[in-house]
């Protein structure tokens, strides 16, 4: 038996669940490209961002930050935007800003969520459409037998299929989550370490950046 003549054999609810299995899978190979450290926080960018920061020139930092397309580029660039200010107010700034890219790294893991808890379901659908099929065998005019064989095809075949979609997609889900929760953990770090040079508290920072105003 061919895997096409399977997934006949397994009757309508075989369909969303091969839409749910080709939708669960573009969005893991997507998260596991888009979610990679080296995209979200580059090491490089965020050394030179500290090197230029402790020598105050916040003006090629924002240069540097917009060739980049890194989420961690805007939280980086309100800060330096607002550098000289008490730390709580960048903080404040910060924060809404990280909020902002968050949503980004955690784009469609919640989407994944959702296929993990519908697909066995939608194997259960397909179960009790079989089982109904078979007991129908039982006091229809067509041929018992068929009847019955092909509702058990089916509450079998859907069954398995949705488990076999649900499980690796869940694991996949809370990859994701657990990925996406460290990235924005070290994404906080990397911005608390760029904070503590331009708060207020910081006077060298303050007086490069007044010069650097003088010179524009």
């Amino acid at each position: 038996m061919t895997l096409w003549e399977l997934f006949i054999k397994g009757g309508p609810m075989m369909w969303p669940l091969l839409a749910c299995s080709i939708i669960a899978l573009a969005i893991i190979i997507e998260r596991l490209f888009a979610l990679r450290q080296s995209k979200i926080i580059p090491k490089d960018l965020i050394e030179e961002v500290e090197r230029l920061t402790r020598m105050g020139r916040l003006n090629d930092i924002e240069k540097l930050l917009v060739r980049n397309s890194s989420p961690i580029c805007p939280v980086i660039m309100v800060a330096i935007k607002n550098a000289g200010m008490r730390r709580e107010i960048i903080k404040d700034y910060m924060e809404e800003a990280g909020a902002k890219e968050a949503y980004t790294i955690d784009r469609y893991i919640d989407v994944l969520g959702i296929i993990a808890t519908i697909s066995p379901l939608l194997g259960l659908l397909g179960t009790v459409s079989g089982m109904i099929t078979s007991f129908q065998a039982v006091g229809g005019e067509a041929p018992a037998s068929q009847m019955l064989a092909s509702g058990i095809s089916e509450a079998l075949i859907t069954t398995a299929a949705g488990l076999s979609i649900g499980i690796p997609v869940y694991i996949g889900y809370r990859f994701f989550i657990a990925r996406s929760d460290y990235l924005l953990l070290e994404m906080e770090k990397s911005s608390a370490r760029i904070l503590e040079y331009l708060k207020g508290e910081n006077n060298e920072i303050q007086a490069k950046k007044r010069q650097e105003h003088i010179g524009n």
